[in-house]
């Protein structure tokens, strides 16, 4: 492997041009195809084979209608106002039936009357709930039960008040409109005849501009739902201070401008050819925002330190063996180039895993991630080297050459940190699993589920929408669930449907249960249910189980099978289907980063640290960030006033994402210890020595990664800031815990037995020389016979 990355080094360094031009065109085609396909991300995310998916997909084919995406206005009067005057309602009609007049809403009369049922005026609001909350990131729209009623058919007891009720306008209801008793408010809630991923632009933007049209000079403020914005790759101008960082960090490293230029190039090379890529193949698939979001957070990253690993290897062989430019860069790849190539594997490994779980949009994330993480070390190997080529001499000044032409190279404070470890290293053991162990213990307490907006900031208008329809409505109108009844033979009779209504108002949790139609064959009816608690509660989840049981007396009477879907019902499954699947997920990336390891550094037993070191960081990752998130610890800092349930896919993605990086900083620092042992040194004089060499590169890749995620913690996406925290905590913990403490102190306290393998063992593995030893030896050897033909030459002429 050294030998090939040092000819292709060479090569791209000898002829910079041509290398060059071969990735400019690769960004032109890139750039093309953006061009003829444009962009198109979906806020989708759907989990095949769920149960709440499994229901969407039976009402697909069988009632198309119910199962459209759906979405919601609420209207808001000034304070101390209501919305209930003759000309407030005339506007809130009037906006009302310009959204039912745009193509591709469904009007919920019209819903019924394609079911072949005959509804109230109450009930015929409730059709308009069919189906539609399956749509990520809905939170006024979320109150599917516009017009529901009570399990008895009735809005309320005569001797209790409800807290809403229909629209009413000349003695009859506003179809899928509700307003609060006290006429502060107002929902509309309707549907769309298809998801809103297949939605044609501009649709969504009619709608909002029906409804603001409509209300103004009225002194009503409407708020559209989320699921009537425009879905947007949620990147902005805060990365740009994370890149910055980054840069200051190089220059440090470096000690030259034009060096800590070069990673920064080749990073935003890689990310935009990696992103931009799957930007132009959108059309063809299905790709959420956060797709290329990931791809830019790990591309930056390795990017950058992928770069900073060779070029830092390049300038300390000019350095040390006062080689030329152009040898060292072509060593510098083939050597360090070894570690980046084994190093990206492990990332990319890590992020494959995800494929095994079968989670559709997950794997999407997975496989364009690993293709921007194999463009980074691609990069480093080719378009790194060919700018070399470029820089010539200039990569080291004359005064740098001068300044450390006879100096001692031994870092003063990382050779005094390394040695304290290794003498304490009992003691540094014993606190590094302390102090983890305590960051680790607010994971046992993790809750997982998509964030709504119950737990959005304050002063954003998802969070004034979700607490308006709790005071107005209740809680539960923010989660409601969509029933689906299906008969297990026959049909279901009209007062079949009125008893299963009646015998679903039964359950505890329940506030509202209203039948909403029926397929044409009468073998499918749909209900809508509005539960007493919010959409993240444990309550919720305990009565969807309830519902889907086969066994309950409901199924047994009517003869039918009960389904619950809608975006709770989706939510739930999705977290409970990661939460089975994060085991499976751990096994595939521990093993095959094992055999990887195991092949690298030809040992059992650095194999087997590195993975128990990351378990330890990885739990105090996942303790921290619920802490701050979920508990709401010192949240403020980090732009959060409101605690909330993690992203129900945090553990499995930020799992792979860090072990990947984690095995990086394991391979670079431990093949420096290895590299060491293999050329002398032994015992704690190989760890001290190996992590002089390596540890300053290795602090500044980790600082520069941590920086990196953390510019993205700054964005207003509470999924971008948590996995954003997530990575930069994790890198934060992993680098300087356990890589720079507690990596060093296990290996002085094995010695020369770290490097133990079975000579069965060692004869079957491959020998890939990572540390460059065979290119070295034969480097040597090449110089050794140059020089004995030049001193033939000169006594020849001597003589």
């Amino acid at each position: 492997m050294s030998k090939l990355l040092y000819r292709l080094g060479k090569s791209a360094y000898n002829r910079p041009w041509a290398f060059i031009v071969s990735w400019l065109l690769v960004i032109g085609v890139v750039v093309a195809m953006l061009g003829v396909n444009g962009m198109n991300v979906s806020s989708e995310m759907k989990i095949d084979g769920t149960e709440s998916q499994k229901v969407l997909d039976m009402l697909e084919q069988e009632l198309p209608e119910a199962s459209g995406g759906q979405a919601s206005v609420l209207f808001t009067a000034p304070e101390g106002e209501r919305l209930d005057s003759p000309e407030r309602i005339s506007a809130i009609t009037e906006a009302v039936n310009k959204v039912y007049e745009l193509e591709y809403i469904i009007n919920p009369a019209e819903l019924a009357a394609a079911a072949g049922v005959s509804l109230s005026g109450d009930a015929a609001q409730g059709a308009g709930a069919a189906g539609g909350a399956a749509q990520a990131g809905q939170g006024a729209d979320a109150a599917a039960a516009a017009g529901a009623q009570g399990a008895d058919g009735t809005a309320g007891t005569p001797m209790e008040l409800p807290p809403y009720m229909p629209l009413m306008v000349d003695g009859m209801p506003v179809p899928g409109v509700l307003i609060a008793t006290d006429g502060s408010i107002a929902l509309f809630q309707f549907q769309f005849t298809v998801q809103q991923n297949s939605l044609p632009a501009g649709v969504t933007d009619s709608v909002v501009e029906a409804v603001t049209e409509s209300m103004e000079g009225s002194g009503v403020t409407p708020l559209p739902s989320d699921s009537l914005k425009a879905v947007e790759v949620p990147i902005g101008i805060n990365e740009v201070f994370g890149l910055i960082l980054a840069a200051i960090v190089l220059v440090m490293t470096l000690g030259s401008l034009v060096a800590a230029g070069l990673p920064i190039i080749t990073a935003l090379f890689g990310v935009g050819i990696g992103v931009g890529g799957a930007f132009a193949f959108s059309s063809f698939v299905t790709m959420t925002s956060f797709t290329p979001v990931l791809a830019l957070m790990i591309g930056l990253a390795v990017g950058i330190d992928y770069a900073l690993f060779i070029v830092n290897r390049q300038r300390r062989l000019i350095f040390d063996q006062g080689l030329t430019a152009r040898e060292a860069a072509a060593r510098a790849v083939g050597t360090a180039g070894s570690a980046v190539f084994f190093a990206g594997l492990t990332v990319i490994i890590a992020l494959c895993g995800l494929l095994v779980i079968g989670i559709s949009f997950l794997s999407m994330m997975a496989i364009v991630a690993s293709v921007t993480v194999f463009l980074s070390v691609l990069i480093a190997l080719t378009l790194l080297p060919a700018l070399l080529g470029l820089v010539g001499e200039r990569i080291c000044s004359k005064k740098a050459r001068e300044k450390n032409s006879s100096s001692n190279h031994s870092h003063k404070v990382s050779n005094g940190w390394v040695k304290g470890v290794v003498k304490f290293r009992w003691l540094v053991i014993v606190a590094v699993i302390v102090i983890l162990g305590a960051a680790a213990i607010p994971a046992a307490k993790m809750e997982l589920g998509i964030p709504s907006g119950a737990s959005a900031n304050l002063d954003t208008p998802a969070r004034q929408s979700y607490d308006a329809i709790s005071a107005g409505f209740g809680e539960g109108f923010n989660g409601p669930l969509l029933i689906v009844a299906e008969a297990k033979s026959g049909t279901i009779a009209p007062e079949a449907l009125g008893g299963i209504a009646q015998e679903i108002g039964q359950y505890d949790n329940v506030s509202v249960v209203t039948p909403v139609g029926m397929n044409k064959d009468g073998s499918i009816a749909i209900l809508s249910l509005i539960p007493h608690t919010g959409p993240t509660d444990s309550e919720t989840k305990d009565l969807v189980q309830e519902l889907r049981a086969s066994d309950s007396p409901i199924a047994e009477t009517y003869n039918v099978e009960l389904g619950v879907t809608g975006f709770t019902a989706i939510n739930i499954d999705m977290s409970s289907r990661l939460a089975e699947v994060f085991p499976t997920y751990i096994g595939v990336i521990v093993v095959l980063s094992l055999i990887i390891l195991l092949l690298v550094f030809r040992s059992i037993l650095v194999p087997i640290k590195a993975t128990a070191g990351f378990l330890l960081s990885i739990l105090a990752t996942f303790g921290i960030t619920t802490a701050i998130f979920q508990w709401g610890w010192s949240s403020e800092l980090f732009g959060v006033d409101t605690g909330g349930p993690l992203m129900s896919f945090i553990p499995i993605l930020v799992t792979g994402i860090l072990y990947g990086l984690a095995m990086d900083y394991q391979v670079f620092l431990v093949s420096s210890m290895r590299e060491s042992y293999v050329h002398g040194q032994r015992g704690r004089d190989s760890v001290i020595q190996g992590y002089n060499h390596a540890s300053r590169v290795v602090v500044a890749a980790a600082v520069i990664m941590v920086a990196v995620f953390a510019g993205f913690v700054l964005t207003h996406d509470i999924m971008i800031k948590q996995i954003g925290f997530a990575l930069a905590i994790g890198i934060l913990i992993d680098a300087f815990f356990v890589r720079m403490a507690l990596v060093p102190a296990i290996m002085a306290l094995f010695g020369d037995k770290a490097w133990w393998l079975p000579k069965w063992l060692d004869r079957m593995l491959p020998n890939l020389d990572v540390e460059g030893d065979k290119l070295i030896a034969e480097l040597h050897a090449a110089e050794g016979k140059d020089t004995g033909k030049v001193v033939k030459v000169a006594a020849k002429t001597k003589a």
